[in-house]
């Protein structure tokens, strides 16, 4: 029961983590940064793909 209280956690926790990333990759300055030079910010990557790994990880541990 434990397990599935951690993996609601994680869930949220990689939901957030996601939206955080994706906001920061659709900021205005980003997009400045991606138009002139074409790099995407390392607290957007992170954030994806963070949320991402806590999803799967929280989804896992759900079932």
């Amino acid at each position: 029961m434990k397990s599935k209280y951690i993996g609601v956690v994680l869930l949220v926790v990689g939901i957030a983590l996601a939206v955080w990333g994706y906001n920061i990759y659709n900021s205005a300055g980003s997009q400045i940064t991606r138009a002139l030079s074409g790099d995407v910010p390392l607290e957007a990557w992170g954030g994806m793909v963070g949320g991402a790994i806590c999803i799967v990880i929280g989804i896992l541990k759900i079932k």
